[in-house]
């Protein structure tokens, strides 16, 4: 049987995939309601899969909605979600439902991040976070990993940069290995390569002694005491757009009613919305009426 060269491109993906996952031809086939022949079939071009199976591998191997759509290209059909901007009408509901989980959240600091963890807006209380942050890592956008890791960031004022500096790459591993995302493996190499900041020193725990159900806490040096602080991920469910699929906003906890106390403060100190204008939501451009 002769090798299809279109088969035999988008096999090579769909086997990558496969090895990344760690499953045999066998526990796809099963997965996908397939033989384990037919999988070899696909993998080496010996038989182009169908749109409709091509689909039905990527659910069973859990492949991001970007990478479907470059599956679906490789085996030349055509792609089976849009990617809209955010700014898109499409997407109106999506940002009025950020605005209200965000604005809601005050007054502690939430994020909205990107699959490369660009920020794409925060709410008001994120000004703790990005406080006399140089404008060199505010451009051309924030990015979660670099104010964070970058000596002259966020990382100068963590008391406990060794811990988070240790679960943040591991967490951005995990996502390299698990997507394959090339730009997210550039991302993982440039901050793992940052130096620590000068002068500096893990500051011991003094509350390590009470229960805590965190291991790495977030904790950070401010001029009002150290503020300590635990994080939750959410996503949007079940999305049928590149950009939906890939959005995810971090909220921000306080760990401790000290922290509680001093976000509930800084909230009535500096009530201003100013603070959201380094980086709000895109809106719609407005039709012009001339």
């Amino acid at each position: 049987m002769a090798v299809d060269q279109t088969g035999s491109r988008v096999g090579a993906l769909l086997r990558d995939w496969r090895q990344r996952r760690r499953l045999s031809q066998l526990d796809l086939a099963l997965a996908a309601d397939s033989s384990s022949r037919h999988i070899s079939y696909v993998e080496t071009g010996r038989a182009k899969p169908s749109r409709a199976m091509i689909l039905r591998l990527c659910d069973a191997l859990e492949v991001p909605l970007r990478e479907r759509n470059t599956l679906l290209l490789a085996a030349d059909y055509a792609p089976a979600y849009r990617e809209s901007r955010l700014d898109d009408a499409s997407l109106a509901s999506v940002r009025s439902a950020l605005d209200i989980m965000l604005t809601a959240h005050e007054p502690c600091p939430a994020v909205v991040v990107d699959r490369l963890w660009n920020v794409v807006t925060g709410n008001n209380a994120m000004g703790l976070f990005m406080a006399d942050i140089p404008e060199a890592l505010m451009l051309p956008e924030p990015n979660v990993y670099r104010l964070v890791l970058h000596p002259d960031g966020l990382a100068a004022r963590l008391a406990n940069l060794t811990q988070v500096r240790e679960l943040f790459l591991e967490r951005l591993s995990r996502q390299v290995n698990a997507t394959g995302d090339a730009e997210l493996r550039t991302l993982y190499d440039e901050v793992a390569a940052y130096p620590l900041p000068p002068d500096f020193i893990d500051e011991p725990d003094d509350d390590a002694a009470q229960p805590n159900p965190f291991e790495v806490p977030l904790r950070i040096r401010t001029p009002f005491g150290e503020l300590r602080m635990f994080s939750t991920m959410a996503t949007f469910g079940a999305p049928a757009d590149v950009t939906l699929s890939e959005l995810a906003i971090e909220l921000f906890y306080p760990l401790d009613e000290f922290t509680a106390a001093a976000l509930r403060g800084l909230a009535a100190h500096n009530p201003s919305t100013d603070q959201r204008g380094w980086n709000p939501l895109p809106t719609p451009p407005v039709a012009s009426t001339a």
